[in-house]
Parts: structure tokens; sequence; C-alpha cells
């Protein structure tokens, strides 16, 4: 029996793929700018209300349910401050002691941690690639925080430590949504994890922050529009709607892209150094999340 021939990637999935890629590449320098004018909470908690409301604004518009069983409530709660909380909140953080291509290749190595939560967690014990993995990305870190000296390590371990904790608790969330699904319709899932994970950062914004929006400018506006509509509203679109036509495998190259476009937009756009030394971390730990991935 003849095979047929092999089926092609879908045009508009890997159009949408780059789409969600590249946006959330280019929100970790546009992150780092506002951070120099505005406090953490402020700027996440209203990029994440624009998120939120756009989100909203698709699934009203799409006439989709945003039913939640009362039963899912508490495991919705669990994992909006996991996967949105924690995610936006520590990374968000870690900016303020590390450069942009820093944070980005430290947060992004949450697919290596999803690997000892799942093994934690659901049993699936890793195998020599996996190991391998771990190897790699954590001998990236090293490089990468302490390749300028020890001195210049312990100064950046702050931001270090919340990056590690965004990445490690988002994978948790990762975890825990697969042993225990939700079983919503994307949309609805995503429309309620950024609005209930996103309530804590503004009840703590309102609470220690006083924001000066006089401090702001065009720029600073349009990136914080930048950062809460397309970021995170139409990004996230995009994303489930790449995951409907391209298979897992592929789409998980987004996995590996975003902190590329990240660290390469930091260089371009904020002038960050990009020696030897990032690109050296960079390739370690992308080849360690690579083999995380993998299959």
């Amino acid at each position: 029996m003849t095979a047929g021939p092999p089926s092609r990637p879908d045009g508009a999935g890997l159009a949408l793929l780059v789409l969600t890629t590249m946006g959330w590449g280019l929100n970790w320098p546009a992150m780092k700018l506002l951070l120099a004018e505005w406090p953490v909470l402020a700027t996440r908690s209203v990029s994440g209300t624009l998120g939120f409301a756009v989100l909203l604004a698709v699934a009203l518009a799409r006439r989709e349910s945003l039913a939640v069983p009362v039963a899912l409530w508490p495991r919705l709660g669990l994992v909006s401050l996991l996967n949105v909380t924690a995610w936006m909140g520590l990374a968000s953080f870690s900016l303020l002691w590390l450069s942009a291509a820093e944070a980005t290749i430290v947060c992004y190595t949450m697919p290596v941690w999803a690997v000892l939560m799942a093994w934690a967690v659901l049993g699936e014990k890793p195998g020599p690639a996996r190991i391998l993995g771990l190897g790699l990305a954590l001998s990236g870190l090293v490089l990468l925080v302490l390749g300028r000296g020890v001195a210049v390590g312990l100064e950046k371990a702050p931001g270090v430590a919340f990056g590690l904790g965004s990445a490690i608790l988002f994978s948790l969330g990762t975890v825990v949504t697969k042993r225990w699904p939700l079983g919503l319709p994307p949309t609805c899932a995503t429309v309620w994890q950024v609005g209930l994970g996103i309530l804590p950062l503004v009840l703590l914004s309102v609470a220690f922050d006083e924001p000066d929006t006089g401090r702001l400018g065009a720029l600073e506006w349009g990136l914080l529009a930048y950062g809460g509509v397309f970021a995170l509203g139409l990004c996230y679109l995009s994303w489930f709607a790449a995951l409907r036509r391209l298979p897992a495998s592929l789409a998980s190259l987004g996995t590996l892209i975003t902190p590329m476009v990240g660290v390469a937009s930091a260089a371009l756009f904020l002038g960050e150094p990009f020696g030897w030394r990032e690109a050296t971390a960079m390739g370690l730990t992308l080849s360690g999340v690579g083999l995380a991935i993998r299959g």
C-alpha cells in the first residue's frame, strides 16, 4: 500500500505562531522600558486589565459561553494564581535586577521545570534526553549569572530568584492543569484566568503603589497598550488559533522562538550587550528547553 504525500504545515497556523511569538518576545524590552518609569504592580495591573477587556470583548462578540461550573471555581482560582499572578508579577519584578535579555532567558526555562513537576506530581519519570536538557539549561543559567564574576552574580541574585520563581510556578500550573483539566473552551478559560489572575495584582497596586501618570509620555502609554491589548489579549487568541491548526510538536517551537525574539529585540531597541556569554548561555538554555519539550 503506497503512503500518501506528507501533510504540509498549515500556512495560517504558521503565520499565527509567528505573530504570537513575535508579540510575546517584543513585550520583554517594552516592559523593561516601562518599569524605568512606573512601579511593577501598577504597570502589570493596567496592561492586565486591558488584556482582560480585550479577551472578554472577543468572547462576548463571538457569543461564546463564559459559564463555569461551581465545582471548577477553586481549581480555576489556583491555576489563575500560578499561570497569571505569579508569572506576570514575579517575571516583571525580575526586570528590576536583570536586563530584558537575561530575564527572558531565565523565565523561559519553564519547560525544564515542568519536567521535574511532572515527575513529582504525575509520576512521569524523565528519560535521559530530558535529564540532559535539565543539565544544559542549568549550565546556561550559571554562565548567564556568574559569567561576569561572582560579585555581579550576587547583585543579580534577586532578579534570578524572581525569574525562576515565575518559571517554576508557571510550570506547576501547567502540570496541575494536565492532572486536573478544567474542561473549559480555550477563550473562556483564558478570560477567567486573566481576570482572576490580574485581580491580586490590582489590589496590591492600589494598596502599595502611587503611580504618577505624569511620568508617562506617548511612548510609555503606547507600550502599556501594546502589552495589554496585543501581547496579553490578541496574542493569546492567536496562540490558541495556532494550536488548532498545527501539531503540538510544531507549536511548541514558540517556546524556543519567543526568548530569541526577546533577546534580539533587547539588543536592538535597548542597546543591551549581546556577546559570547549571552549567546552561549542562550544556546545552552534553549537546547535544554528543546530537549525538555521534545515529544
